[in-house]
């Protein structure tokens, strides 16, 4: 299983930018919401979340994406739809981008996280307590940009999904070791990083 995209692109067709959804309802009552049970239809953005937004794109300072791809939990459709109205670009969404799975551990409450990062700093194939392990999510991120990389070129594309996924995705574009993905600065609600390795 690959840990890095510079394999297959030396040179990507496209630029992307990476954004974390604005802060959630899930943020607000310190909540690990992973399953689209529970993700897909609650937990949206929360009033800070919407003011994150509302500035975000009022001050956009980004390259204007040509596209918006994102995960298809709330909150994250929420943000893109908000960004996507304000910026008039066309948006689809991808179950690849969904929030890493958290197992035994949906719905209880996010210092939980702590101990599963001190396992993946251990091993990326670990699946302990039911956890979706970094090496899978790793996979379907980097193969969300593979398939566009075959699809278009010349495009600016903004893909909207979670922290943990876009942290292991960032790890791995870096061609770091993915147990290292929390030694990433962590990506704070409604962030946005731009990955271009286009020629």
């Amino acid at each position: 299983m690959s840990s890095t995209l510079q394999g297959t692109y030396y040179h990507w067709r496209n630029r992307y930018l990476l954004m974390r959804h604005g802060h959630s309802q899930a943020n607000e009552q310190g909540l690990i919401i992973s399953s689209p049970e529970r993700g897909l239809d609650a937990f949206g953005l929360s009033e800070t979340g919407e003011r994150q937004l509302d500035e975000v794109v009022k001050n956009w300072v980004w390259p204007t994406p040509t596209r918006i791809v994102h995960s298809d939990f709330l909150r994250t459709t929420e943000t893109a739809r908000r960004v996507a109205d304000a910026l008039g670009v066309p948006i689809e969404k991808d179950e690849r981008l969904r929030e890493r799975y958290f197992g035994e551990f949906e719905g209880q409450k996010a210092a939980l996280y702590e101990g599963v990062w001190v396992l993946d700093d251990r091993n990326a194939e670990h699946a302990a307590h039911g956890v979706e392990p970094v090496a899978r999510v790793a996979a379907r991120m980097q193969a969300v940009i593979e398939a566009w990389e075959a699809r278009v070129s010349g495009e600016t594309i903004l893909l909207v999904s979670h922290g943990d996924p876009l942290q292991i995705l960032l790890t791995a574009i870096a061609g770091k070791p993915l147990t290292g993905h929390r030694d990433q600065t962590p990506l704070e609600p409604a962030s946005i990083t731009l990955v271009d390795k286009s020629a």
